[in-house]
C-alpha cells in the first residue's frame, strides 16, 4: 500500500476547504450505522450466512468515519485508488501500521464481496466486527 503522501502527490487526495457540514454528517451516518450494526448482532447474531453482510456494514462505518475526518481537515479523494487512498489517510491519523493494513485487508475483502463472489465465514466477520469497534472509538478520540 503507498503512503498518504503519495496519492496527494498523484492527484487521489486533493487539499480542499474544510467542509463541517459534510464531516458532521457522516460522523453521525456512522453513528447510526453502529447502532444498527449492535441491534442486528444482538437480535440475529454472527453466523457464516450473515458474514458478508457484516463485513459490509463494518466497511461503510469505518470509511464514513474516515471520510468524515478527511472533510474536516479539508481533504477529498476521488477517481481510480480513491479508497485506498482514503485507508492510507489512517497513516495521517497515527493509526500503527497492522491497523491500516487491517483496514486495507477489509477494503480488498469488501470489494471480493461485490465485484467477485467472494464468501465470508463467521470467524472472519467477528474480527472485522471487533476491529471496527475499536478504531470507531480511536477515530472520535483522534485530535482534531
Amino acid at each position: 500500500m503507498k503512503e498518504f503522501e503519495d496519492y496527494l502527490t498523484e492527484g487521489v487526495l486533493r487539499k480542499i476547504n474544510p467542509n463541517t457540514e459534510r464531516a458532521l454528517f457522516l460522523a453521525e451516518e456512522a453513528k447510526r450505522k453502529l447502532r444498527n450494526l449492535k441491534k442486528l448482532i444482538s437480535k440475529l447474531g454472527v453466523d457464516d450466512d450473515s458474514a458478508n453482510d457484516y463485513v459490509n456494514f463494518c466497511y461503510d462505518i469505518i470509511m464514513a468515519l474516515i471520510r468524515s475526518k478527511m472533510y474536516k481537515e479539508g481533504y477529498v479523494s476521488s477517481g481510480l485508488g480513491a479508497h485506498e487512498a482514503e485507508v492510507a489517510y489512517l497513516e495521517k491519523l497515527r493509526f500503527p501500521k497492522n491497523e491500516i493494513r487491517f483496514a486495507d485487508q477489509l477494503r480488498y475483502h469488501r470489494n471480493g464481496i461485490l465485484y467477485y463472489g467472494k464468501l465470508f465465514d463467521k470467524d472472519y466477520a467477528l474480527k472485522v466486527i471487533e476491529f471496527v469497534k475499536k478504531a470507531y472509538l480511536k477515530l472520535l478520540k483522534v485530535e482534531e
